[in-house]
């Protein structure tokens, strides 16, 4: 069997149990599968171990119990070389991610580090800034470009990479309306799998039409983004507000 049906998911997490050495339980059996262009929101108080999950996609974190494969690959010493390059963080704090002299060197790092030289690695940089709209900023130095460029650039350094999975923390924070307006965009155009983990739940149904809730280290809930968001006793019973006069069912008509 060939095409789309015959790829293994870009995630797939079974089981997955972690306890940190001072003996804090953050996961108690995650189970969650993404198919290859997915886009899902990973919601939950603050606590509730989305971080930590986070942080086992691609080996920052392991030791635990479970098994986490990332488009058919275990998640292992020995993969994690090719885990790293198929699973691409954008960490909350651009300025996390950014620390060479302008944006095309923080764009090729990733890629020149893999061995890419000379004009394929200039196509890759030119190619991933193009798809966040920042390509006549190559040669200015990431500290003079506003918060929201500085996070699309961010963005372009894990698509330099090309990878299976972008895994976003709260993408939309410090964002003006303008520059989470472009976001957005940028995110629903992009050819790769997200996973979108956010406190920003209107911006979670704007991208992402599945979503889960983590809430005390397992997936409470799983389903459309939509209709979790209007079910108002599992919002509550998991600590997540929707901002005042927010509809859920009204944005998700009118195509938010």
């Amino acid at each position: 069997m060939t095409g789309p049906a015959a790829l293994p998911p870009s995630l797939d997490v079974h089981g997955l149990a972690y306890a940190y050495p001072d003996g804090h339980q953050a996961l108690f059996g995650v189970d969650l599968t993404v198919a290859r262009g997915e886009r899902v929101a990973v919601l939950g108080p603050n606590g509730a171990g989305k971080t930590t999950l986070v942080l086992h996609l691609n080996g920052i974190l392991g030791g635990g119990i479970g098994t986490v494969s990332v488009a058919g690959l275990p998640v292992a010493r020995e993969h994690l070389a090719e885990i790293r390059r198929r699973v691409g963080i954008v960490f909350q704090d651009p300025d996390d991610q950014l620390f060479m002299p302008t944006v095309r060197e923080d764009v090729a790092f990733g890629p020149a580090a893999a061995g890419l030289r000379g004009a394929a690695l200039e196509e890759r940089v030119a190619g991933a800034l193009e798809l966040v709209g920042m390509v006549e900023y190559l040669d200015r130095p990431p500290h003079h470009l506003s918060y929201g460029q500085r996070r699309r650039v961010a963005v372009a350094t894990v698509l330099a990479m090309e990878p299976e999975i972008l895994v976003l923390d709260e993408p939309s924070s410090n964002l003006d309306p303008a520059s989470r307006r472009e976001l957005a965009d940028i995110l629903r155009s992009l050819d790769v799998t997200v996973l979108m983990v956010t406190h920003d739940l209107p911006y979670a149904l704007e991208l992402c039409p599945r979503s889960v809730i983590l809430s005390e280290g397992v997936i409470a809930a799983d389903g459309p983004t939509g209709e979790l968001l209007a079910n108002e006793a599992l919002m509550r019973e998991h600590r997540l507000e929707l901002p005042f006069g927010f509809d859920p069912g009204f944005a998700a008509s009118h195509g938010a």
